[in-house]
């Protein structure tokens, strides 16, 4: 059996779901049902607007946004799927700072919903620096369905390794 790596902390009931639909050969189709489209976010330009949109309407006193990009590497090599970066720098007598968000490459391909899921955890990351339940709350907030979400990515993510 394969091992459930993305959702290995989640509770025995929903591994042996998960591991019922993959050894029965339905996670694609249980995947595909539920998300059936793809968005048209491909450019880091399209990736940094749509960003800001949701950074824009739930987020706006929150510090400014630097960089946005898609990185090939970043599943890889950093074993993450989305990555916020945060400097802060002293110019003269004001306090600078630079939020950036990194998103792994292959969501390029990723249903809409699982695109939100990361960028909201990700903006999430600006006010909430560890994944504490305000954290999380916050992520609710501009995501109702982060959850679902969360899960549905991690089985979208165990499928594409089958």
């Amino acid at each position: 059996m394969t091992p459930l790596k993305y959702i290995a902390h989640y509770p025995e009931h929903i591994q042996t779901q998960a591991s019922e639909l993959i050894s029965s050969g339905r996670l694609g189709a249980y995947i595909e049902q539920r998300y059936p489209d793809t968005h048209q976010i491909q450019s880091d330009k399209a990736l940094y607007q749509y960003v800001n949109d949701i950074k824009t309407e739930y987020m706006r006193k929150s510090g400014t946004l630097s960089q946005v990009r898609y990185d090939s590497k970043l599943s890889t090599l950093k074993n993450a799927l989305g990555i916020h970066t945060y400097q802060s720098r002293v110019q003269g007598n004001k306090l600078k700072s630079h939020n950036g968000i990194t998103v792994a490459s292959l969501f390029k391909e990723a249903p809409p919903e699982f695109l939100r899921m990361i960028v909201v955890h990700e903006l999430a990351h600006f006010k909430e620096k560890e994944h504490s339940k305000a954290f999380y709350q916050l992520c609710c907030h501009m995501e109702p369905n982060y959850h679902q979400f969360e899960l549905d990515t991690r089985l979208w993510l165990q499928w594409l390794e089958l």
